[in-house]
């Protein structure tokens, strides 16, 4: 074109090159987000190695940090019509470092699973499927834990290296029921293969768990993901009872201490009793046994011994975590505080390092007491242990609430989803500060945090309300529940 361009020509040439400009952006855009969407093919093993070798920050506390979603492998040619979801009940399993002198809990982890067929009317599918399990970098327990040493004499079972007390090993099939899968007492560890040796350095309590579902007639690869079995042994009971900390008791070993402790407070032998098993006299709902009854259960009479202001005069407990702030080495014993607050739990469950509470309500500044109660209420005589928990709809509008009469981890709602399988488990809602946390559901929809992505089930986004009674078309994050206080 020659010549100076007139008023109308000019207009007409810039609303073209904005018309071109606004294509080819869309058109890189769209292109930007086939690569992260599309199903990128890799090998098991690569994707299994990048999942394992990545360690979790323990002391993170900062932003989610979002990695690049793990893959589905070349042998799963039915992954877009099949879908896998894995999740463990609780978010965080304990454990006993040793079991040589006394038990709270054994090696007993767990995994369910549901596995849905994709379609415009998704369905749950738990005939005409298996689904095995296998821990990353995990494959046995033995020399890990000295459990099996201790086992018959602790809980009555002569077991072979490796089994757990319901027979569960670190790898196999997962049983089928009704709407879901599952497998019970997995003995799981918090350390793994590479680095087997059981110190505080190797801990690594977010272990990963691949779970593969296949065509029961022929062996077909259908779905598989990865997903967070947690573990940990951090209970740090040498904070108060370490040798000479309580009434000047110096038996060169924090269990023993405590034991002692114990026999010179109660009357009890304990000490030639070991290796002893709380539950045994103090009953646990967790283990399934009902101790003494006229004894408090183990979960009241920890609780209860261990508040300000509990069965202890003037609080020993108190006294010593006060002692100890006032004299801590930050770089070896964990800051004592004596607050109520959050860290006070982490004297007693995992931890300082684990961070078990350190799920989206925990970013947002809310702490175990906030849900729990301090640890005076966690000990009323009324409350049943591992029974009487939390509720989402204390906090949240109703939709939100779990269904009546069920804890959070039972109940299911959208499509008969189980409420873990779109949000995480109790301690670990989605999205978490940790790492592996966040796996599963960036390679489901690409991004971390809630299942949220109608099209991980639907091959179509379904008109009208969606989970919670939430409508997708009007509001782009159907998760966003009311928080009434």
């Amino acid at each position: 074109m020659k010549g100076k361009l007139t008023v109308h020509q000019r207009r007409a040439w810039q609303a073209r090159m904005r018309v071109i400009g606004a294509i080819s952006l869309a058109l890189i855009a769209a292109a930007g987000l086939f690569v992260i969407l599309r199903p990128q093919p890799a090998t098991a093993q690569s994707t299994d190695s990048r999942s394992a070798e990545q360690t979790p920050a323990l002391h993170a506390q900062a932003a989610i940090r979002t990695p690049q979603a793990p893959t589905r492998s070349q042998t799963a040619p039915l992954a877009d019509q099949y879908k896998i979801i894995g999740w463990n009940d609780l978010g965080m399993h304990c454990m006993n470092e040793s079991f040589a002198n006394l038990a709270v809990l054994p090696p007993y982890n767990n995994l369910w699973a549901q596995v849905i067929r994709q379609g415009p009317n998704p369905e749950i599918v738990t005939s005409g499927v298996s689904v095995e399990y296998s821990i990353i970098d995990n494959t046995y327990s033995a020399g890990k834990t000295n459990f099996w040493q201790y086992a018959k004499q602790l809980f009555g079972a002569d077991l072979a290296p490796n089994v757990g007390l319901t027979g569960a090993t670190l790898a196999g099939q997962m049983h089928s029921a009704s709407d879901h899968f599952a497998i019970e007492g997995v003995p799981l560890t918090p350390y793994r293969d590479s680095a087997p040796q059981p110190i505080p350095q190797n801990w690594y309590p977010y272990q990963l768990a691949k779970l593969i579902a296949r065509d029961s007639a022929t062996g077909q690869v259908l779905a598989e993901t990865t997903t967070v079995a947690p573990v940990s042994t951090e209970m740090r009971c040498d904070t108060c009872h370490a040798d000479g900390m309580q009434e000047g008791i110096r038996t060169g070993n924090v269990e023993t201490n405590i034991l002692t402790l114990h026999d010179q407070e109660e009357g009890t032998t304990l000490m030639s009793s070991r290796p002893v098993l709380c539950a045994n006299c103090h009953g646990s709902n967790a283990l399934g046994l009902p101790g003494n009854s006229e004894l408090p259960n183990l979960s009241r009479a920890m609780h209860n011994r261990h508040a300000p202001g509990g069965d202890a005069a003037a609080s020993p407990w108190l006294a010593a975590a006060q002692a100890l702030t006032a004299r801590a080495d930050s770089s070896t014993i964990p800051t004592a505080v004596t607050d109520e607050g959050t860290d006070n739990c982490y004297l007693c469950h995992p931890g300082q390092q684990t961070q078990c509470l350190r799920d989206v309500m925990y970013s947002k500044g809310v702490t175990c007491i906030d849900c729990h109660g301090g640890t005076a209420a966690v000990a009323e005589p009324a409350r049943r242990p591992w029974i009487d928990l939390p509720r989402c709809g204390t906090c949240h509008a109703s939709q939100f609430a779990e269904n009546d009469g069920k804890r959070y981890r039972d109940s299911v709602g959208h499509g008969g989803l189980y409420c873990e399988s779109c949000h995480g488990s109790p301690h670990a809602i989605l999205p978490t500060i940790q790492y592996n946390d966040n796996i599963q559901n960036i390679a489901l929809q690409g991004h971390p945090g809630t299942l949220d992505t109608c099209t991980v089930c639907h091959t179509q986004v379904p008109p009208g309300a969606g989970p919670h009674g939430i409508n997708p078309a009007t509001q782009r994050r159907i998760y966003l529940p009311l928080v009434l206080r």
